[in-house]
C-alpha cells in the first residue's frame, strides 16, 4: 500500500506541477521566469506609453553610456510594441536629437500622444543657442514613425520660464487630452508647470500656470480613471513615486502619498500609467540588468497596478516577475 500511496502522490505532484506550468507558473524545475527589465538586450529610461489599435506602444530613452561612464549618454528614442505586455518588438529608430536642426543633443524624457490619426511626440532635447533644456515637438502618421519635426523650433525654452535658476527646469513632458478635446501639456523640474495647447497641438494656448506639490522633483505623468485626474510625478531625490488627485485638470490637487519606492541602484525613476485591456499597468525603470545597470545604463519594467475603493492607488511594489499573463 505504501508503494502505491508514493506512487500516486508522484503522479499527482506531476500533474499539479503541468497544471500550473500551464497558466504560467512557475514550477521547481523551471525555476522563476522573470519579465522584468522587458528589455534586455539595451539600456531603456523614462518610458511612456500609449494604447492604440488594439496594442500598447512603449517609447524610451537609450541608456548609451560606456560601462566605465557614470553620466548620462542618450542620442535616440526607441519604440516597441505589445499585443499582451509580455511579448515585446523593437522597431526601428523612431526619432533623434538631430532630427530637430535646432537642438544640440540629449534624447531626454518623452512622451507621444495620438489626435485626430496624427501622433505628437513631445521630447526633452538641449537647445542648440537657447541655453538650456527645450520641449520639441514631432509629428507622424504612425505611432512607430518615422517622426519629423512638427514646427521648426522648440515650444518650451528655458527662458520662458523664470521660476527656477536652473537650466533643466523645462524637461519631461506629458500631455493630456481631457473629455472636451482641450489639450493640457505638463513638464517640469522642481517646480510642476502647465499650459493649454491649441487645437493643432503645437502652440500654446494661454500662459505657462505651475502647481505647488510637495516635494515635487520631474516626471510629471496625468492620467484619468473614473472622476478623477491622478498626477504622478518623481518626488525628492533618490526619487520615489508620489501622487496627487483632483476631480478637475485644473486642480486644486490633493496630495495622496507614495506609490512607489526608490529603485535601489537607480537615483531616478520616471513613470508612465496606463490601461489596456481592462487592466492598469505601472511603467518605470531601474538600473537592474547586471553587471553595469544603474543610475546611467536604466533599464524599463511594467507591473500591475490597483487601485482602493475610494480611488485611491495602491503602492506598487517592483517585481522580477513582471506581467505573467
Amino acid at each position: 500500500m505504501n508503494k502505491v500511496f508514493v506512487s500516486l502522490l508522484a503522479s499527482f505532484i506531476c500533474f499539479a506541477c503541468g497544471s500550473s506550468k500551464s497558466k504560467g507558473s512557475f514550477s521547481a524545475t523551471d525555476g522563476l521566469k522573470f519579465n522584468n527589465p522587458i528589455i534586455t538586450e539595451k539600456y531603456t529610461a523614462d518610458a511612456a506609453a500609449i494604447v492604440y489599435d488594439g496594442k500598447v506602444y512603449l517609447y524610451a530613452g537609450h541608456d548609451q553610456a560606456p560601462n566605465d561612464v557614470n553620466a548620462y549618454r542618450m542620442h535616440e528614442w526607441l519604440v516597441y510594441s505589445s499585443p499582451d505586455m509580455i511579448h515585446w518588438t523593437e522597431h526601428p529608430v523612431p526619432l533623434k536629437p538631430t532630427d530637430f536642426k535646432w537642438a544640440s543633443g540629449s534624447a531626454w524624457a518623452s512622451q507621444v500622444i495620438e489626435k485626430d490619426g496624427k501622433f505628437y511626440w513631445y521630447v526633452t532635447v538641449e537647445h542648440g543657442s537657447i541655453h538650456g533644456k527645450a520641449i520639441g515637438v514631432a509629428v507622424s502618421d504612425s505611432p512607430i514613425g518615422p517622426f519629423e519635426d512638427a514646427i521648426g523650433k522648440a515650444l518650451i525654452t528655458n527662458n520662458m520660464t523664470t521660476q527656477t535658476k536652473i537650466s533643466w527646469d523645462d524637461i519631461d513632458p506629458t500631455v493630456w487630452i481631457d473629455n472636451d478635446g482641450q489639450a493640457y501639456l505638463f513638464w517640469g523640474n522642481t517646480v510642476c508647470k502647465y499650459a493649454k495647447l491649441k487645437p493643432n497641438m503645437i502652440e500654446l494656448d494661454g500662459p505657462i500656470m505651475t502647481i505647488d506639490l510637495p516635494n515635487f522633483t520631474e516626471a510629471p505623468w496625468i492620467h484619468k480613471k473614473g472622476d478623477w485626474y491622478y498626477l504622478s510625478y518623481a518626488y525628492q531625490f533618490p526619487e520615489k513615486i508620489a501622487y496627487a488627485m483632483s476631480k478637475s485638470i485644473n486642480g486644486p490637487w490633493e496630495f495622496r502619498g507614495i506609490l512607489n519606492e526608490v529603485a535601489g541602484n537607480s537615483n531616478t525613476n520616471h513613470q508612465a500609467i496606463i490601461e489596456f485591456k481592462g487592466k492598469d499597468y505601472f511603467i518605470y525603470h531601474n538600473g537592474s540588468i547586471p553587471t553595469h545597470g544603474g543610475s546611467f545604463r536604466r533599464s524599463v519594467c511594467v507591473d500591475r497596478l490597483y487601485y482602493n475603493e475610494d480611488g485611491t492607488m495602491k503602492r506598487v511594489i517592483m517585481t522580477s516577475e513582471g506581467i505573467q499573463e
